[in-house]
């Protein structure tokens, strides 16, 4: 899946959904009415201003809150049941039962949320990681039941070990009372797993030993209780807790290399009780993240911004259709030329008029303009924290399209129809000058058209590639960034000139005043695309378009699990008219794989990009050109296809480890983002990869050309609505034509055989803003050639998404 997305979306068809999708579906909807009410509740709570008609409690218990707990676990008894698997000889006789060797264990933690408060109710959401010491594998030797006499007298188990952690993301809701806060709290849970196991049976006969990998559950995971809050002086408070944690059912199935023969089930459920302390940010929070300011007078400030002052992030183009000029990271916004200063960098931004005033003004307009110069003083504080969160639903299908034969990474061709989502959190807390932390979880339900297989240029970028029919979370970012301050040059008008810009709080972004050339570090785990390749016209599938082609290059092999998130660091340097940016990734252990190579610089992707920004006949453009290198190891598509010539084994397999060799793949492009007018805007990739070897983490294309306008609605006084258009162009390389020929599969394609002919994608949506904060988007797609196949398709692709932000 695309990184660069909030949340996660689906389908929409004309033909009917299977029994076992429409389950999920109903639960995906569900969370969906639920996550978007949330959403836009805490929207307006945000842009609420305080009331005093009603009585408050003696303690706010609005704003963040972070800290850490204690406490014990008390497992629930779950014996493990050792089972054969249909079709083993005696099957309905076979149960092995192994002692339960979970105990009573310390669980130890850290929690960080956000908190909302309406009189005495407050509601919000927390986020957490903790240790949960109960689970203990079952090994050792054991009796089997006579029954099984004499062929199996006694069996071994060895396992490793067990995961021994919970996380969960939990909404709470809870009422206040003095300075205590009792609540309700439940939500997402992960963790519990059981660790890669072993089996040997003892008879007359021995065996060959069975090996199971880690276990797995196709269940929601999820966590439910109560406890209260009691305020112990101004920033502090503590807290008693009860959760009950139910990892659910953990299947482990025992194969011998030719076929899995055993399936081991044990479930992980626990009791815990434990105390907590945390430290509280504040009742109230000013736009810059000053604690204390008085909520009605911030709210006057921030309509005193104006336009002027909105976010250019990405997933709110809306009615400023302008560039970044940094290609990156979000910044304040000037509406008129007259309100801010166009600098050589070739974008706007707010100059720094500290201490400034008219020549000839009056008395009042002087003090009008000291008025303005202590407002924008506070408005360039740096922000203590931010709190943003997004639920992205879409809801995705084709009909009935020509095919003259499928594989196992085919679009079925009688039609299909699918629904996702995804929730994010984003959080983010200031450490030290320039300095901040973030903290990304994430929850995923559904699945993509196909289980996200079909076409090289996939249709659905925002959910998730690992589906599921049950709710489940992962972290998928955690990262802390740097910003060095180099200074700035003067501006074209000395006057005017800004030495520095002010950032806008949005996802993974403080609010703050920054140096105009600077450094930025960025380590941890994150997104390539989060630094890499950006273009405001094309790259977040939560709001923009949804297909591959568009969110990133098709060429651009990026280091990725299957989430899209990856382990690294990256260096930008922006100077001027020019960014300058480096990284270096982890690749994941091997192609295609859900785990990050654990193994620092063993396996890693360098890239560097270079960005330029200009202005063409006063409309601002920016340029890049990004190259980039995977070092690890990897298959030659020729020595595969080769291998199975000599063999005779079809079809050819690409993930066949005894071939792979330490290999670099190679490739580069250019990544154009041009204003044609205000509110339309131009853009263009075209970008190619070494195609000799196999697709390394994202998707299998090896030349790519894409293109498409995107306009805002203030043309049609519908100012947040946004049009956007684009094709895109994909092929392979030869030895790759040869390799899916013989019927070989890769990430997302694969059909058993191939008339070759490239990929062809056309892509329009229509976004309506409904509410502040909430979008919904109808999304067409036409995919001709699909998997660069001439004998399947053209498959149209009808979308609908709803996105709410706050």
């Amino acid at each position: 899946m695309s990184p660069h997305r909030g949340a996660g979306d689906r389908n929409l068809s004309q033909n009917a959904i299977r029994s076992a999708c429409r389950d999920a579906s109903r639960r995906s909807l569900a969370a969906t009415i639920g996550w978007v009410t949330v959403g836009a509740l805490c929207a307006q709570a945000a842009d609420r201003p305080a009331t005093h008609d009603t009585p408050t409690p003696a303690f706010g218990w609005a704003g963040l809150h972070i800290g850490l707990n204690a406490g014990v676990g008390f497992p629930i008894a779950s014996g493990g049941k050792l089972e054969a698997l249909g079709g083993f000889p005696g099957s309905a006789l076979f149960d092995l039962t192994a002692p339960n060797r979970d105990v009573l264990g310390p669980s130890l933690g850290a929690q960080v949320g956000y908190d909302w408060q309406v009189g005495h109710w407050v509601y919000g959401v927390e986020t957490e990681l903790n240790s949960l010491g109960v689970r203990s594998p079952s090994t050792g030797l054991f009796a089997a039941p006579a029954s099984l006499a004499p062929a199996i007298v006694a069996y071994d188990l060895t396992s490793g070990d067990d995961g021994n952690y919970f996380a969960s993301v939990r909404a709470r809701l809870g009422f206040a009372v003095d300075r205590s806060l009792f609540y309700a709290t439940g939500g997402v849970a992960t963790g519990g797993e059981r660790g890669a196991s072993s089996l040997f049976f003892f008879g007359p006969s021995p065996g060959a030993p069975f090996y199971a990998p880690p276990s797995r559950s196709s269940r929601m995971k999820y966590v439910v209780g109560a406890g209260v809050d009691y305020a112990l002086y101004t920033q502090w408070s503590a807290r008693l807790e009860y959760l009950y944690l139910n990892q659910e059912l953990q299947t482990r199935v025992y194969g011998d290399g030719i076929a899995a023969q055993y399936g081991a089930r044990q479930r992980s459920e626990a009791h815990v009780l434990r105390l907590g302390l945390n430290y509280r940010f504040g009742v109230a929070q000013d736009a810059r993240g000053g604690i204390g300011a008085d909520q009605n007078e911030n709210d006057k400030n921030e309509n005193d911004k104006g336009e002027s002052n909105k976010s250019e992030s990405l997933k709110d183009i809306g009615d400023h259709l302008y560039l970044t000029g940094d290609g990156g990271a979000p910044e304040a916004a000037p509406a008129q030329k007259n309100e801010a200063a166009k600098t050589a960098s070739g974008k706007r931004e707010a100059g720094d008029d500290k201490g400034k005033v008219r020549k000839g003004a009056t008395k009042e307009e002087k003090k009008d303009d000291t008025k303005s110069d202590e407002l924008k003083n506070e408005e360039s504080k740096p922000e203590l924290y931010s709190v943003h969160g997004q639920i992205t639903n879409i809801l995705q299908g084709y009909p009935k399209f020509p095919a003259f034969y499928k594989g196992q990474n085919s679009f079925p061709a009688n039609g299909q129809a699918r629904f996702g989502s995804t929730a994010n959190l984003f959080l983010g807390v200031h450490l030290w000058e320039g300095a901040a932390v973030y903290l990304n979880p994430e929850i995923d339900v559904g699945y993509g058209l196909a289980n996200s297989v079909g076409a090289a240029s996939y249709v659905n970028g925002a959910v998730a590639k690992v589906g599921r029919a049950a709710p489940y979370m992962r972290f998928q970012r955690y990262f802390l960034r740097q910003i060095i301050g180099l200074g700035g040059g003067t501006a074209d008008d000395p006057d005017t000139g800004s030495f520095s810009e002010t950032l806008e709080s949005t996802q993974n972004q403080l609010a703050g005043k920054v140096d105009r050339d600077r450094l930025t570090l960025t380590v941890g785990k994150f997104a390539v695309g989060d630094v890499f390749d950006d273009n405001v016209y094309a790259h977040d599938p939560t709001t923009g378009f949804l297909n591959f082609a568009f969110n990133s290059m098709g060429t651009f092999d990026y280091a990725a699990d299957a989430w899209g998130y990856t382990h690294g660091v990256a260096l930008e340097w922006k100077q001027d008219w020019w960014t300058a940016r480096g990284g270096l990734f982890q690749l994941s252990s091997i192609p295609n794989s859900a785990y990050i190579e654990p193994v620092l610089g063993r396996q890693f992707m360098s890239v560097g990009e270079f960005e330029m920004r200009y202005d063409l006949a006063e409309q601002l453009g920016v340029l890049k050109f990004l190259i980039y290198g995977d070092n690890g190891y990897l298959n030659k598509v020729d020595e595969v296809v080769d291998v199975s010539l000599l063999t005779g084994q079809f079809p050819p397999d690409i993930t066949n480890n005894a071939l792979r060799k330490r290999r670099v793949k190679l490739g580069g492009h250019i990544n154009l983002q041009q204003q044609i007018a205000p509110n339309l805007g131009f853009f263009l990739r075209a970008g190619i990869s070494n195609g000799r070897f196999e697709t390394v983490d994202y998707t299998d294309i090896d030349r790519q050309v894409s293109f498409g306008l995107v306009t805002a609605g203030k043309l049609w006084d519908r100012p947040k609505d946004e049009i956007g258009a684009a094709m895109a162009f994909s092929g392979l390389a030869g030895s790759r034509v040869r390799y899916f020929a013989f019927g070989g599969t890769s990430v997302y394609i694969g059909d058993g055989a191939l008339s070759y002919g490239g990929e062809k994608v056309i892509e329009a949506y229509y976004k309506l803003n409904l509410i502040d904060g909430v979008d919904l988007t109808v999304d067409y797609q036409i995919i001709g050639n699909p998997g660069h196949n001439l004998d399947r398709g053209p498959v149209n692709v009808f979308g609908l998404r709803m996105h709410a932000q706050f």
